[in-house]
């Protein structure tokens, strides 16, 4: 009776174990832990996606793109320019320039062109009635070219020394830009030049023509002049910016510098794909003011966000929040 008695407590605590055990599982082979419940399994797969969203394309329409102003651009070959940026000033080429006086005295009695009017060659510009001969005699243009100055009067006296008008050709406009001393061993005539001229246009391209070789007491800086053909953007008096190209070099996969934004650490691109951009983890080579060489992970062709690519940025990053959420 005793040992049948012990049999049974036996069986009874190893009936006991096993149920025990069924409230338990094993993960992983590790150590024994209550099994995973609906809202813990829900709540770990929202942090695997959180995790892993970032690799993932961000939908957005041609629509959505255009009205978040996102720039798309191709990737691909270009120079790679080092830069001087200048401060200029546009004034009319001196060459192209007459000024216009008369040829006795005498008294105005008509002044027939205006500032800013056009000229042809020999036409009359105004009339002056000479003091020695009281005869009526014309002033009339040298050259073809815009009234840049006029400097006269109905009935006022006109004399040999004071020009009644200027008159300029301003087909070609000179660039002036101020180079310091710093600089003067850096720009020298021939220097190509990107010149920026602030008015929605594209930069225009020129060459210095000039370096003075004589210096501004009150400025400290000497004359770089670039002569630049006229298509009618160049006005006189506007200051401009312009860039001497000191060094360029080809590179055969390049994108705007604008498009590189940091993303978890990593140096990405946004690249254009079917309904949205995909991060794509760039190596850059050289950069320069616009641009950025890539040496690995995009491929000449691919189009990718250039301006604004940061919405792109700000929208994973919502997604990122959402899911912490």
């Amino acid at each position: 009776m005793k040992r049948l008695l012990e049999y049974a407590l036996v069986a009874a605590l190893c009936v006991a174990a096993v149920a025990a055990a069924g409230r338990y599982v094993l993960r992983d082979g590790g150590p024994a832990a209550k099994p995973a419940t609906e809202a813990q399994k829900a709540e770990e797969g929202h942090k695997d996606e959180g995790k892993h969203g970032h690799d993932e394309p961000v939908k957005m329409s041609d629509a959505q793109v255009a009205a978040a102003g996102i720039e798309l651009l191709t990737a691909g070959p270009r120079e790679l320019q080092q830069t001087l940026r200048l401060n200029g000033l546009v004034q009319p080429n001196q060459e192209t320039l007459v000024k216009v006086t008369s040829r006795f005295p005498g008294v105005i009695r008509s002044m027939r062109k205006r500032l800013g009017d056009p000229v042809r060659k020999d036409e009359v510009l105004a009339t002056v009635e000479s003091n020695q001969s009281l005869t009526t005699f014309e002033l009339k243009a040298p050259m073809d070219g815009t009234v840049i100055d006029r400097d006269g009067t109905l009935g006022e006296f006109a004399s040999e020394q004071k020009p009644l008008f200027t008159v300029a050709d301003l087909s070609t406009m000179w660039v002036d830009f101020a180079v310091y001393r710093r600089d003067f061993g850096r720009v020298r005539a021939g220097d190509r030049i990107v010149i920026d001229l602030d008015d929605g246009g594209a930069p225009v391209e020129s060459r210095i023509d000039y370096v003075s070789p004589i210096g501004a007491s009150d400025t400290q800086s000497a004359v770089a002049r670039a002569v630049v053909p006229n298509g009618g953007r160049l006005r006189a008096g506007l200051f401009v910016t312009g860039r001497v190209v000191l060094s360029a070099r080809p590179a055969a996969v390049v994108v705007a510098a604008g498009a590189v934004q940091t993303l978890e650490g990593k140096t990405v691109v946004f690249r254009r794909e079917e309904g949205g951009f995909a991060p794509r983890e760039v190596v850059l080579g050289e950069r320069d003011a616009d641009w950025a060489e890539v040496r690995s992970g995009l491929a000449a062709g691919d189009v990718y966000a250039g301006r604004n690519s940061f919405v792109i940025k700000a929208e994973i990053g919502k997604g990122s929040a959402a899911h912490e959420d």
